[in-house]
């Protein structure tokens, strides 16, 4: 019974990967960085088939894409924001300007996944693990070869070798 359950799940997870895209990216923006290239890039994919955008919630990056697919809800009222929290607290340390974003856009999110009750060393990288499972496409800031958001392109690579990942 325990085998057929954790199929099942395998199954759903699969399910799930068809549409779904997951961000990545750093919390310190560059100049590089442009928001009208990030939406232009969600709004493709959305054209292409994506629904749901799983996200971080980390400042910076995460934040920026998370307020580009609410605001693309506008638009496109199928896609869904599924916001993703390595524990409770994530943003206990950001600034008051990033938690007032935090909690404006977790009001907004379509689903919450909290994968722990409290911080722990690698819980950032059991919710990387867990939007990898999850998505087809990723799109990605990632200037640095090392790092959280390397690390989530390199865990992606690995967990879907065929999928294409959107560098801006």
């Amino acid at each position: 019974m325990t085998k057929q359950l954790a199929i099942l799940a395998q199954d759903n997870i699969a399910e799930e990967s068809k549409n779904a895209c997951i961000f990545t990216g750093h919390r310190e923006l560059g100049e590089d960085f442009s928001v009208r290239k990030l939406k232009n890039a969600i709004e493709e994919l959305i054209q292409k088939g994506i629904t749901d955008f799983y996200n971080g919630m980390a400042k910076g990056f995460d934040l920026a894409a998370a307020t580009a697919v609410i605001k693309l809800k506008k638009k496109y009222p199928n896609i869904r924001l599924i916001a993703c929290i390595p524990c409770y607290e994530q943003e206990k340390y950001f600034s008051e300007k990033d938690k007032k974003t935090y909690v404006s856009v977790l009001k907004k999110a379509d689903e919450k996944v909290v994968l722990s009750p409290t911080y722990y060393r690698g819980c950032m990288q059991v919710r990387d693990r867990y939007m990898a499972e999850r998505a087809s496409v990723m799109i990605a800031y990632c200037k640095k070869a090392e790092g959280g958001a390397a690390y989530t392109v390199k865990i992606f690579q690995k967990m879907n070798p065929f999928s294409p990942i959107v560098f801006l």
